[in-house]
């Protein structure tokens, strides 16, 4: 697998840091996830819903956790800490979302880090950076949302700020600092260095906007609450037909015309209000209102079926299970199944990535708190009873 022999130390929790940490495992790596041994993450008790065949833990923690194996070490114990140098010593990637400082009053910065093991990479993710008046705030995924500006052009137009229905920034945060990690790896082996790697969720959110920051330096409009809509294409949003939502996007004039011919509306592919994309967006509430009409005459599968005939891209807006269970991700793989604790096959979504000589896979369920804290620290060269002597000082 593409990072077979590749240790990474994970020091996260929620959902950022586990969400990269469980790719790299995807890849192969040896995820050694060290957790608080009173309690562990704090997604393992983020639940109702509760996964049987996972240990008990919640839903949200069996969700990015797979792949890794778990060590129940205590960092505020000098010994726990000492485990962890340890780790480290031997280790190619760290990698801990902690809010700035934490990590630093341990004992584990980057200088001290790089000192004992200069190959390794050392990944951060946090809220706002470590420098800059807001790097102390606390950074939940709904904050930076709204502070980023992706809330408030996410909703109804006529409606309140919303939050995108997934957790984006902390989802993206971890997809940008595996990016980097990867990076890091082929220039270290180039160099043989290591380097550290710092990704903020309030930056990444910021660098998604693409053309809606461009747009505003273009011509200083304030973007908008759109609800499906798009605010460079018509039309290109949901509609409501007479049984369920359909999406339909026109992405160019040909696949307007399409469109105006598979729904019997051939006179408005020569309508001045509509014949190119920047005419339909200067009359988008007329052409909008026509269109609404047309498709709430007709069941969403019979519109989707014709338009799709006819080369315009549309769809039905489906449920989370309907899209869990349709016939692309059954088709494409993208519901896999481990070993659950109780024996019973455990449900998992697949990597989305495809290598063809080296593909990434699902090898381990999601650990239960301190699985495998003997069997690391073994393999690390602590004898029984040095094991033995960290759990009598509480630092296991």
């Amino acid at each position: 697998m593409p990072l077979s022999g590749t240790r990474v130390v994970d020091l996260t929790r929620i959902l950022a840091g586990p969400y990269a940490t469980m790719i790299l495992g995807d890849y192969g790596a040896d995820v050694v996830k060290v957790e608080r041994p009173d309690g562990g993450d704090d997604t393992r008790a983020w639940g109702p819903p509760w996964v049987t065949g996972a240990a008990g833990a919640s839903a949200y923690f069996t969700a990015v956790n797979r792949n890794k194996r778990s060590c129940a070490i205590d960092l505020k114990s000098e010994a726990g800490r000492d485990v962890v140098w340890r780790l480290i010593e031997g280790g190619d990637v760290m990698i801990s979302n902690f809010r700035p400082g934490v990590l630093e009053r341990l004992g584990f910065t980057y200088a001290a880090v790089r000192d004992r093991n200069p190959g390794l990479i050392y990944a951060v993710i946090d809220g706002y950076g470590a420098e800059g008046p807001a790097s102390q705030k606390p950074a939940f995924d709904l904050i930076v949302q709204g502070e980023s500006g992706v809330m408030d052009i996410t909703g109804q137009p006529d409606g309140p700020p919303a939050r995108v229905g997934i957790s984006l920034a902390d989802l993206s945060a971890a997809l940008a600092v595996v990016q980097g990690i990867f990076a890091a790896l082929l220039v270290r082996s180039r160099t043989g260095k290591g380097q550290r790697i710092a990704v903020a969720l309030h930056d990444v959110l910021l660098s998604l906007h693409i053309y809606h920051a461009q747009g505003w330096w273009a011509d200083r409009l304030r973007p908008a609450r759109m609800g499906s809509a798009h605010p460079s294409l018509v039309p290109y949003q949901a509609f409501a037909a007479a049984d369920e939502w359909i999406t339909v996007g026109v992405g160019n004039d040909r696949q307007w015309g399409a469109l105006c011919r598979a729904i019997d509306h051939t006179e408005w592919v020569e309508d001045a209000r509509f014949r190119t994309n920047a005419d339909r967006l200067d009359h988008r509430g007329v052409l909008v209102d026509l269109l609404a009409d047309v498709f709430h005459g007709g069941s969403a599968a019979s519109w989707v079926a014709l338009l799709n005939e006819a080369g315009v891209p549309s769809g039905r807006v489906r449920s989370v299970p309907e899209a869990l269970e349709s016939p692309e991700a059954v088709d494409r793989g993208m519901i896999v199944a481990v070993d659950g604790t109780d024996g019973e096959p455990l449900p998992l979504v697949a990597p989305p990535v495809r290598l063809s000589a080296t593909p990434a896979r699902v090898r381990r369920r999601p650990p239960s708190l301190g699985e495998h804290t003997e069997e690391v620290l073994a393999e690390m060269g602590y004898t029984r009873p040095e094991i033995d002597a960290l759990r009598r000082k509480g630092a296991l």
